[in-house]
């Protein structure tokens, strides 16, 4: 794979924008690269459902063992890096009168050529956000990256 191409942010950015049918050339780069991934939607007014969901779906795929600590540990701050990109700095959603519907991807491997850099994990939110009135949203992305 060219360097581009294992930016493990990008993978999982594409991951989450990308419509249903469109993702083949992602999913054939993650498998290619022998990187686990999971991919979901959430809608929520509650910053905790949103990362609930995500969890979730990432343990349920084999992204990330939910009984190892420093797996679960940096999947949580690459969530909460994501979301608040978002939200703009304000993790808040129902409070604030706001709303999220997104599109997530978690993605998982080794994106440098060094193996002792280890394994890293990104998480890609998109999606719309606004007031808990549809058509008064708007688009919003957020990605965060931690080492595992």
């Amino acid at each position: 794979m060219e360097p581009r191409q294992a930016r493990i942010g990008r993978q999982a950015l594409l991951l989450a924008m990308l419509d249903e049918g469109e993702e083949d050339l992602i999913l054939n780069q993650l498998e290619a690269l022998a990187w686990r991934y999971c991919q979901g939607r959430v809608g929520a007014m509650e910053p905790q459902k949103i990362v609930a969901a995500i969890e979730t779906a990432a343990k349920r795929h084999g992204v990330v063992d939910g009984g190892v600590y420093r797996e679960m540990h940096a999947l949580y701050h690459a969530i909460l890096e994501a979301v608040h990109g978002v939200t703009r700095g304000q993790v808040e959603l129902g409070d604030l009168l706001r709303t999220a519907g997104l599109r997530f991807a978690v993605v998982r491997g080794m994106p440098y050529e060094q193996p002792n850099e280890g394994e890293w994990i990104a998480v890609a939110l998109y999606g719309t956000i606004g007031a808990p009135v549809r058509g008064l949203e708007h688009e919003a992305a957020g990605l965060g990256i931690n080492h595992i």
